[in-house]
């Protein structure tokens, strides 16, 4: 019996559940044991421009208050800097730090092992059809976590 929309939806998430488990507790393994996916997604979202609460929360699909305690905890880390704006001295912008860079670099490391473990798993002309599929269906360009459904090149943004 073939499965149903909802187990595909299911192993999906599964899919991005079991990478992002083993990355945060690998990263946890490397020093890192107060990095969440959400830390990553946020200081991701500070590199390409999201520089205060209102900003990220709309990037995070978050509300602002819920995008200030994510501030305030990478603040408190040392991942992310408030300084002030060269252009406006009242105004303060979001800076991910030299750490946040290397949590950054760490995790983009563990994912690369992880890809090949799935590939060591499956093998790679099986997980080189995973990935075609996949960029086939919901397109090549990364999902962006501020607008459910839409994909970069559908808004006319950067990735």
């Amino acid at each position: 019996m073939p499965r149903s929309g909802a187990d595909l939806a299911l192993l999906l998430l599964g899919g991005f559940r079991s990478l992002a488990d083993a990355a945060t507790a690998e990263l946890a393994r490397r020093g890192y044991e107060d990095v969440r996916p959400v830390h990553d997604f946020a200081m991701r979202a500070i590199t390409a421009g999201a520089d205060n609460a209102s900003e990220l929360g709309r990037r995070l699909s978050v509300s602002k208050q819920a995008a200030a305690k994510t501030i305030a905890v990478l603040q408190e880390r040392g991942y992310v800097a408030r300084d002030t704006d060269p252009l406006d001295a009242r105004r303060k912008r979001l800076e991910v730090t030299a750490l946040g860079f290397e949590v950054l670099r760490q995790g983009e490391s563990i994912f690369d092992e992880l890809r090949d473990q799935w590939e060591r798993q499956i093998g790679s002309a099986e997980l080189a059809s995973l990935e075609a599929h996949l960029a086939t269906l919901v397109g090549a360009l990364p999902v962006r976590l501020d607008a459910p459904g839409w994909i970069a090149h559908d808004l006319g943004g950067p990735a």
